[in-house]
Protein backbone atom coordinates (compact mmCIF):
# COMPACT_ATOMS: atom_id res chain seq x y z
CA UNK A 1 0.00 0.00 0.00
CA UNK A 2 1.74 3.23 -1.03
CA UNK A 3 1.68 6.12 1.40
CA UNK A 4 -1.09 8.18 -0.15
CA UNK A 5 -3.47 5.02 0.57
CA UNK A 6 -1.90 4.63 3.82
CA UNK A 7 -2.98 8.22 4.74
CA UNK A 8 -6.17 8.31 3.77
CA UNK A 9 -7.29 4.49 4.74
CA UNK A 10 -7.16 6.22 8.11
CA UNK A 11 -10.12 7.99 7.26
CA UNK A 12 -12.16 5.18 8.56
CA UNK A 13 -10.34 4.66 11.83
CA UNK A 14 -7.36 7.01 12.71
CA UNK A 15 -4.13 5.11 14.35
CA UNK A 16 -0.93 6.26 15.57
CA UNK A 17 1.18 9.43 13.95
CA UNK A 18 -0.65 9.01 10.36
CA UNK A 19 -3.67 9.20 12.06
CA UNK A 20 -3.30 12.27 14.15
CA UNK A 21 -2.19 13.87 10.94
CA UNK A 22 -5.49 12.48 9.09
CA UNK A 23 -7.53 14.34 12.34
CA UNK A 24 -5.92 17.72 11.70
CA UNK A 25 -6.83 17.17 7.97
CA UNK A 26 -10.42 16.35 8.76
CA UNK A 27 -10.60 18.86 11.07
CA UNK A 28 -9.76 21.54 8.85
CA UNK A 29 -11.16 20.27 5.47
CA UNK A 30 -14.79 19.28 6.37
CA UNK A 31 -15.27 22.86 7.48
CA UNK A 32 -17.00 24.08 4.57
CA UNK A 33 -19.58 21.13 4.36
CA UNK A 34 -20.44 21.17 8.23
CA UNK A 35 -20.63 24.71 8.60
CA UNK A 36 -22.88 24.76 5.13
CA UNK A 37 -24.57 21.71 6.57
CA UNK A 38 -25.24 22.71 10.13
CA UNK A 39 -26.88 25.99 8.58
CA UNK A 40 -29.76 24.19 6.97
CA UNK A 41 -30.73 23.04 10.57
CA UNK A 42 -32.63 25.19 12.91
CA UNK A 43 -30.40 24.16 16.18
CA UNK A 44 -32.50 26.01 19.24
CA UNK A 45 -30.65 26.24 22.15
CA UNK A 46 -30.48 23.98 25.23
CA UNK A 47 -30.29 21.40 22.57
CA UNK A 48 -28.95 17.97 23.24
CA UNK A 49 -26.89 16.79 20.43
CA UNK A 50 -24.91 13.90 19.07
CA UNK A 51 -22.28 13.82 16.23
CA UNK A 52 -21.20 10.46 15.04
CA UNK A 53 -18.15 9.59 13.74
CA UNK A 54 -16.41 12.79 15.66
CA UNK A 55 -13.15 12.47 14.43
CA UNK A 56 -11.36 15.22 15.67
CA UNK A 57 -13.73 16.98 17.21
CA UNK A 58 -14.38 20.00 15.21
CA UNK A 59 -17.79 19.02 14.30
CA UNK A 60 -18.90 19.06 18.29
CA UNK A 61 -17.13 22.82 19.01
CA UNK A 62 -19.59 24.00 15.94
CA UNK A 63 -22.56 22.54 17.22
CA UNK A 64 -22.26 24.05 20.85
CA UNK A 65 -21.47 27.59 18.96
CA UNK A 66 -24.71 26.96 17.75
CA UNK A 67 -26.78 26.14 20.78
CA UNK A 68 -26.45 28.26 24.15
CA UNK A 69 -26.51 25.70 27.02
CA UNK A 70 -26.12 22.68 24.84
CA UNK A 71 -24.85 19.58 25.94
CA UNK A 72 -23.09 18.29 22.67
CA UNK A 73 -21.85 14.36 22.82
CA UNK A 74 -19.10 12.66 20.18
CA UNK A 75 -18.73 9.25 19.35
CA UNK A 76 -15.70 7.55 17.24
CA UNK A 77 -14.55 4.37 17.27
CA UNK A 78 -10.89 5.35 16.98
CA UNK A 79 -9.10 5.89 20.14
CA UNK A 80 -7.13 8.29 18.97
CA UNK A 81 -10.00 10.66 17.66
CA UNK A 82 -11.66 10.42 21.29
CA UNK A 83 -8.29 11.94 22.44
CA UNK A 84 -8.14 14.79 20.03
CA UNK A 85 -11.93 15.33 19.95
CA UNK A 86 -11.30 15.87 24.23
CA UNK A 87 -8.10 17.97 23.24
CA UNK A 88 -9.55 20.46 20.74
CA UNK A 89 -12.75 20.66 23.95
CA UNK A 90 -10.83 21.16 26.74
CA UNK A 91 -12.39 23.90 28.29
CA UNK A 92 -16.07 22.07 28.32
CA UNK A 93 -14.72 18.47 28.52
CA UNK A 94 -17.36 16.60 31.01
CA UNK A 95 -19.11 19.39 31.10
CA UNK A 96 -20.86 20.41 27.97
CA UNK A 97 -18.94 18.02 25.60
CA UNK A 98 -19.01 14.70 26.25
CA UNK A 99 -16.45 11.99 24.03
CA UNK A 100 -17.02 8.29 24.03
CA UNK A 101 -15.11 5.47 22.30
CA UNK A 102 -17.64 3.27 20.40
CA UNK A 103 -19.52 1.91 17.25
CA UNK A 104 -22.89 3.45 15.47
CA UNK A 105 -23.91 -0.17 15.35
CA UNK A 106 -24.08 0.13 19.29
CA UNK A 107 -24.29 3.55 20.41
CA UNK A 108 -24.45 3.59 24.09
CA UNK A 109 -27.13 6.05 24.42
CA UNK A 110 -30.88 6.10 26.40
CA UNK A 111 -33.83 6.00 23.76
CA UNK A 112 -34.70 9.37 22.86
CA UNK A 113 -31.85 11.49 24.24
CA UNK A 114 -31.24 13.30 21.35
CA UNK A 115 -32.73 16.76 19.66
CA UNK A 116 -30.43 16.04 16.92
CA UNK A 117 -27.62 13.68 15.65
CA UNK A 118 -25.12 14.51 12.85
CA UNK A 119 -22.63 12.24 10.67
CA UNK A 120 -20.22 13.94 8.73
CA UNK A 121 -18.09 12.15 6.32
CA UNK A 122 -18.52 9.14 8.04
CA UNK A 123 -21.77 6.72 6.87
CA UNK A 124 -19.64 5.57 3.87
CA UNK A 125 -17.58 3.51 6.88
CA UNK A 126 -20.39 2.46 8.85
CA UNK A 127 -21.17 -1.71 9.38
CA UNK A 128 -24.81 -2.50 8.29
CA UNK A 129 -25.69 1.01 7.77
CA UNK A 130 -29.94 0.06 7.72
CA UNK A 131 -29.12 -1.19 11.36
CA UNK A 132 -26.62 1.89 11.96
CA UNK A 133 -29.56 3.78 11.17
CA UNK A 134 -31.88 2.28 13.36
CA UNK A 135 -29.71 3.05 16.64
CA UNK A 136 -30.23 6.62 15.51
CA UNK A 137 -33.70 6.18 14.97
CA UNK A 138 -33.25 4.85 18.59
CA UNK A 139 -31.60 7.52 20.32
CA UNK A 140 -33.68 10.34 18.86
CA UNK A 141 -36.37 12.21 20.30
CA UNK A 142 -39.75 12.38 18.82
CA UNK A 143 -39.24 15.23 16.21
CA UNK A 144 -35.48 15.24 16.53
CA UNK A 145 -33.51 15.51 13.22
CA UNK A 146 -30.90 13.66 11.53
CA UNK A 147 -28.34 14.87 9.15
CA UNK A 148 -25.71 13.28 7.08
CA UNK A 149 -23.34 15.08 5.24
CA UNK A 150 -21.03 13.82 2.39
CA UNK A 151 -18.66 15.10 -0.16
CA UNK A 152 -18.11 11.90 -1.73
CA UNK A 153 -22.02 10.90 -3.63
CA UNK A 154 -20.78 8.69 -6.17
CA UNK A 155 -20.18 4.90 -5.76
CA UNK A 156 -17.65 4.44 -8.27
CA UNK A 157 -15.16 7.54 -6.81
CA UNK A 158 -11.66 7.23 -7.50
CA UNK A 159 -11.96 7.66 -3.48
CA UNK A 160 -13.54 4.04 -2.71
CA UNK A 161 -10.24 2.60 -4.68
CA UNK A 162 -7.95 4.74 -2.88
CA UNK A 163 -9.85 4.39 1.19
CA UNK A 164 -10.02 0.94 2.45
CA UNK A 165 -13.31 -0.32 3.73
CA UNK A 166 -15.20 3.01 1.69
CA UNK A 167 -18.07 2.38 0.34
CA UNK A 168 -20.28 5.60 -1.23
CA UNK A 169 -23.81 6.36 -1.60
CA UNK A 170 -25.36 8.84 -3.71
CA UNK A 171 -27.64 10.97 -1.86
CA UNK A 172 -30.73 9.99 -3.33
CA UNK A 173 -29.85 5.92 -1.83
CA UNK A 174 -29.46 7.57 0.83
CA UNK A 175 -32.53 9.60 1.60
CA UNK A 176 -34.38 5.77 0.56
CA UNK A 177 -32.45 3.91 3.30
CA UNK A 178 -33.20 6.91 5.96
CA UNK A 179 -36.72 6.31 4.67
CA UNK A 180 -36.58 2.73 5.44
CA UNK A 181 -35.28 3.49 9.21
CA UNK A 182 -38.79 5.37 9.75
CA UNK A 183 -37.04 8.63 9.58
CA UNK A 184 -39.89 11.47 7.70
CA UNK A 185 -39.86 14.73 6.11
CA UNK A 186 -36.47 13.76 5.22
CA UNK A 187 -34.72 16.17 2.29
CA UNK A 188 -31.84 16.34 0.22
CA UNK A 189 -29.30 19.40 -0.13
CA UNK A 190 -26.94 20.30 -2.62
CA UNK A 191 -24.27 22.53 -3.27
CA UNK A 192 -21.22 22.59 -5.59
CA UNK A 193 -18.81 20.87 -5.96
CA UNK A 194 -20.68 18.06 -4.50
CA UNK A 195 -21.77 18.35 -1.11
CA UNK A 196 -25.05 16.48 -0.38
CA UNK A 197 -27.09 16.61 3.17
CA UNK A 198 -29.52 14.39 3.82
CA UNK A 199 -31.80 15.05 6.60
CA UNK A 200 -34.53 12.99 8.54
CA UNK A 201 -37.01 13.67 11.11
CA UNK A 202 -38.29 11.23 13.61
CA UNK A 203 -41.76 10.96 13.89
Amino acid sequence: MGVLNQFFTNCACPKGRMGRMMLRFMNFGHAPLTNWGLGLIDIHDGWTMLDIGCGGGATLKRLLKRSEGAKVYGIDISEESVKKAEKVNAKVIDKQVFVSQGSAEKLPYDDGKFDLVTAVETVYFWPNLPGCLQEVRRVLKPGGRFAIMVEVIDGNSMWTDIVEGMTAYSPDELKAMVNDAGFTRTEIHRKKPSYATIIGVKP
